[in-house]
């Protein structure tokens, strides 16, 4: 206990280290997860976009095989990369060869690529003769697979269940011990069991990763996790890291309150999800709340400590209504609304934050839920994934949405880099749902969430000049091809955005200025 409150007060006082630190180049800030893309998409994305817009890194798919999935009379799911068969590398992603060239090529231009990993189980039931995406058989009746078998998963002795399964969340050995939907359980506090994942995740960091997303950390102990971590070799000084550098750890632990298992538990071993962050905003931007109580976003709203916290508007579960949020949260569907809210999460000074880039699949809604919301990624007749298309607008093709791409949101990652650590300042607000506020002396935004608009002079310490807004448009060969913002010679930021505007957003920072005073 003392090792784990240590490794804690480390966490939460001493500031971004070792599994806490994204390991990022210098002057990058957000990563963006390019959710079930192939790996030769991300390779080439790492170097024609994500690296000339200032992204820092990628979470992927999980790249270890996995079943072939199909329920429902839904081929090819994308919940199959969440039931993995083995630790081989080859889904429908791509194989290891494919794998290893897009890290190299990623690194290669600073950005540093986050795997999804799947440990606390494995598949759940199918029938014998059930397929896998590199040929690996399984029988996940007897718990048989190419590196486990019946001694190596949690069992009746462990699970008080008579299903096996999860069925009281308010009970914490339920939570740990027992299926999660009926996956087989991997018994995390096995010495075989950890050494196996210890060495499937050293052999990622061997080919250049730069850390881990660990899916369904709150059903692994603590004690599992920790031990795990801490086995796991340090990053590969031959991919660009610096010698003693740790993986970057964020653990998906949904925590809205009320449960047995509480995010304030894995501190001690690295960053947590916080899925409170996005169903807040996505509640504020849909005026359930308002805009003009975020003056302490973050620890004041009960979230977890910042150097604690990756946050996000959305991600692949709860875009689908999964997860946590509800119907507030915001999405790719509602662009109105998600915009804004990304721009103030790539704004505000709170945790590591992750752009979410989605595929578009056509919903239908049956007593209230999407029927379709387990469908794949884009296919073509032979069920293999489609390739990413790059429009001559620099949008997204063959059913693939890239918000990262859209010009509010990568333009913003841009503004979050420029601000830095610079603290807010100014915060002003004009109605509930208007506000503005300056980072330092290096950038300022202003957001109206009202039908009427936002416009004032407000003091900031900016240096004066012509700015761009950079939510319109951009500064291109010395011009604005938005919108501009002026800024007079004691810092006072003369602001206006319309009300109902779809954008609702106008944001400027020093590297955007078009003539000085």
């Amino acid at each position: 206990m003392a090792k784990f409150v240590f490794i804690s007060l480390l966490a939460c006082f001493v500031g971004v280290l070792g599994q806490w630190d994204p390991n990022v180049e210098p002057g990058r800030s957000a990563i963006v997860h390019l959710f079930e893309w192939r790996w030769e998409d991300i390779a080439a994305e790492c170097e024609r976009f994500l690296a000339p817009m200032g992204y820092a890194g990628v979470q992927i798919s999980p790249p270890s095989e996995n079943l072939i999935g199909i329920l429902d009379n839904i081929y090819r799911p994308w919940w199959e990369r969440y039931q993995p068969v083995s630790y081989k590398l080859i889904t429908r992603s791509g194989n290891e060869d494919q794998f290893k060239d897009m890290v190299s090529r990623c690194n290669a231009v600073g950005v540093r690529i986050y795997p999804d990993i799947v440990v606390n189980h494995m598949t759940g039931w199918w029938p014998s003769g059930t397929g896998s995406t590199g040929g690996t058989s399984f029988d996940a009746g007897s718990l048989q697979y190419e590196k486990y078998g019946p001694n190596d998963f949690h069992g009746s002795d462990d699970c008080p269940t008579s299903s096996g399964n999860i069925e009281n969340y308010g009970d914490a050995n339920q939570v740990r011990n027992c299926k999660l939907s009926g996956l087989n359980d991997l018994d995390g506090g096995s010495e075989y069991v950890r050494n196996t994942i210890v060495e499937y995740l050293n052999r990622l960091i061997s080919y250049g990763v730069a850390g881990f997303r660990f899916d369904a950390s709150k059903h692994m102990w603590p004690g599992d996790l920790e031990a795990i971590v801490s086995r796991l070799d340090d990053l590969s000084v031959a991919a660009g890291f610096k010698a003693g550098s740790r993986p970057f750890v964020v653990m998906e632990v949904i925590d809205l309150g009320g449960e047995a298992v509480s995010q304030n538990e894995y501190y001690g071993i690295g960053r947590v999800t916080e899925f409170k962050y996005g169903k807040a905003l996505g509640e504020i931007f849909r005026k359930f709340n308002e805009l003009q109580y975020v003056s302490n976003f973050g620890e004041g709203w009960g979230f977890a400590p910042g150097n604690n916290a990756l946050v996000f508007i959305d991600n692949h579960d709860n875009q689908r209504g999964h997860g946590a949020g509800g119907q507030n949260i915001l999405t790719f569907r509602v662009p109105h609304l998600y915009k804004p809210a990304v721009a103030f999460m790539l704004a505000w000074p709170y945790g590591f934050p992750r752009v979410m880039s989605s595929y578009y699949w056509e919903q239908n809604w049956v007593d209230g839920h999407d029927t379709n919301d387990w469908v794949g990624p884009p296919k073509d007749g032979s069920d293999n994934t489609l390739p990413v298309v790059i429009n001559p607008d620099d949008t997204c093709g063959n059913g693939w949405i890239c918000e990262h791409r859209w010009r509010q949101i990568y333009n913003m990652v841009q503004f979050r880099n420029v601000a830095g650590l610079e603290k807010v300042e100014n915060f002003v607000v004009g109605s509930p749902h208007q506000i503005a506020f300056a980072r330092g002396s290096k950038a300022y935004i202003a957001i109206n969430n009202e039908d009427f608009d936002f416009s004032g002079s407000f003091k900031s310490a900016l240096p004066g000049g012509e700015y761009c807004d950079i939510i319109s448009g951009k500064l291109e060969n010395g011009s604005c091809t938005g919108g501009t913002v002026n800024v007079a010679a004691d810092g006072t930021v003369n602001i206006f955005v319309p009300g109902g505007s779809e954008d609702k957003v106008v944001a400027i920072h020093v590297e955007a200025m078009a003539k000085k005073l």
